[in-house]
């Protein structure tokens, strides 16, 4: 374990990882733009470490020692609460349901080993310019609504109708804000009902005749092939909150 209180004027970088030799750590350490604040292979140790060295970022590996990094994650949360630092999960873990998870947990991106130490800045970086709400967040808001829009149309939800808008509106918070997911009818229905100046239960049917509406075109197969899983069939229809999470999940896996 490695501590340090300098780096005045840098990003401060705390580094949780078992591996040995890691190109990051070094790539960080020699840096102008960071400071590396510490590193431990020991979930519980980055759990102690973090109150006191108030990193900017924790850039951290699934799989470590005590508690995993997950666990980690949840700790944080409970005792820096709004002051905890960005986390990346450099990890060599790639399967879609541990980026989920992580997301879902408050991560703010997920890596997959090998990772260049340059392409790590570059994520960092552009985690920053994120926070600016400036014209990145137009674009990044328009490039994702033309994600969405893409998805709807190729499935078969026509743009003319409510449930549409709905739909999208409620992918984009899922987006920015996964855990909405597991509170639908409490959170994310009246969210929308807000912005649209009409009732949860009108969100609701919205969203539905819009499913049952692409159901009805028969473009199941694009689902299938768009999700890249057999998963639907003529008499299978997702729920709303169903094909919200998997529209949202692959916008989230795609950057």
């Amino acid at each position: 374990m490695e501590k340090t209180m300098s780096g005045k004027g840098k990003l401060r970088v705390y580094v949780a990882d078992k591996a040995e030799d890691n190109p990051i750590v070094k790539y960080i350490r020699e840096s102008d733009k960071f400071s590396l604040v510490g590193t431990s292979p020991n979930g519980e140790d980055v759990v102690s470490d973090l109150p006191l060295l108030k990193p900017d970022f924790l850039i951290m590996e699934v799989l470590l020692s005590g508690i995993d990094g997950f666990e980690v994650l949840e700790k944080l949360k409970g005792v820096l609460k709004e002051a905890m630092p960005k986390v990346i999960f450099v990890t060599n873990l790639s399967h879609s349901g541990f980026v989920t998870k992580a997301m879902n947990e408050g991560a703010s991106y997920f890596m997959v080993k090998p990772v260049k130490p340059e392409v790590l800045e570059e994520r960092m970086f552009d985690l920053l310019q994120a926070d600016k709400p400036a014209d990145n967040t137009i674009k990044f808001n328009k490039q994702l609504d033309e994600k969405i829009s893409n998805i709807f149309i190729s499935i078969g939800i026509p743009a003319h109708i409510k449930g549409y808008q709905f739909l999208r509106e409620a992918v984009k918070l899922a987006v920015e804000k996964p855990e909405i997911i597991g509170s639908i009818t409490k959170q994310l229905y009246p969210t929308i009902a807000e912005r649209f100046e009409t009732s949860s239960s009108k969100v609701e049917r919205g969203m539905r005749h819009a499913i049952e509406v692409a159901w009805n075109r028969g473009k199941i197969e694009n689902i299938n092939s768009l999700f890249g899983l057999k998963i639907y069939n003529s008499n299978e229809k997702p729920t709303n909150g169903e094909l919200i999470a998997l529209i949202a999940d692959k916008m989230i896996m795609e950057g």
